[in-house]
């Protein structure tokens, strides 16, 4: 057709067609980025942001910047762990010693007063007479160093998170070998009454010696995850105890286990 003299003829833009990729993908979004083949990936999160709900801070600590930086590099790619410099409500302090001095002891005890209960303690050796005091400090996971890759780190981290505790088999061996002890060697006679353990508080706690988590228990013994929480709670607040560790570690001292 021939166009009218003297006349500009405009054409429209050509609407993008459905089978075009790029130009159908969504917004990107704050706190997103475009992949280049049309999908929306959400970016890391800043450090000074809060993270997703569900996602557990954490704090590393290291007598020594290669360590320290090493855990991070380890931690940081999984999605339910947030790294924070500092603590805050709900954080898991992870402290690296090689060995466990009485300086190593004292940033323990320091770390367990900033972060309550939740601390996972990385260390390379554990001496007889420092497991105790480890345990009743309130550690509440311990990893060796020779076992510590991201995905172990992570799963003692997010233990401690729950309020569930995580220790190496060989060690958890030791603990009740040494309380068991202990128990023996500073038996006394009638004077100071225990306030003792329920029926149902004993079957926890042995389960729990035994390595199984929360939901094992709950389904071992009927009963639902909040169950024994709740029954646990009880006992570490009823007997001014930390952990989980330190009621076993309490159990075994006291003949229940």
């Amino acid at each position: 057709m021939t166009r009218p003299q003297g006349h500009d003829v405009k054409t429209l833009p050509e609407r993008p067609s459905q089978k075009s990729g790029p130009s159908l993908s969504p917004p990107v979004l704050p706190g997103q980025w475009a992949n280049g083949q049309g999908r929306t990936v959400h970016s890391p999160p800043r450090a000074t942001d809060r993270g997703p709900q569900g996602r557990v801070p954490v704090t590393v600590s290291a007598p020594d910047p290669i360590s320290r930086e090493g855990a991070i590099s380890q931690l940081r790619p999984h999605p339910g762990i947030e790294l924070r410099e500092r603590p805050g409500p709900g954080t898991v302090a992870l402290l690296i010693e090689d060995t466990l001095d009485e300086t190593a002891l004292t940033r323990l005890r320091r770390a367990v007063r900033s972060e309550g209960a939740r601390t996972v303690l990385v260390t390379g050796a554990i001496r007889e007479r420092e497991l105790l005091d480890v345990i009743e400090c309130g550690v509440a996971a311990i990893v060796w160093r020779r076992e510590a890759t991201s995905h172990r780190l992570a799963q003692a981290i997010l233990a401690a998170s729950r309020g569930d505790g995580d220790l190496p088999a060989d060690l958890l061996g030791r603990l009740i070998g040494q309380v068991g002890t202990l128990h023996r060697s500073t038996t006394s006679g009638p004077g100071v009454s225990s306030p003792g353990l329920a029926p149902r508080e004993v079957e926890v706690l042995r389960l729990i010696a035994e390595g199984l988590d929360t939901g094992e228990i709950a389904t071992k013994l009927a009963y639902s995850e909040r169950t024994i929480k709740n029954v646990l709670h009880g006992i570490t607040m009823r007997l001014h105890l930390r952990n989980r560790a330190h009621a076993v570690a309490y159990a075994i001292r006291e003949g229940y286990l």
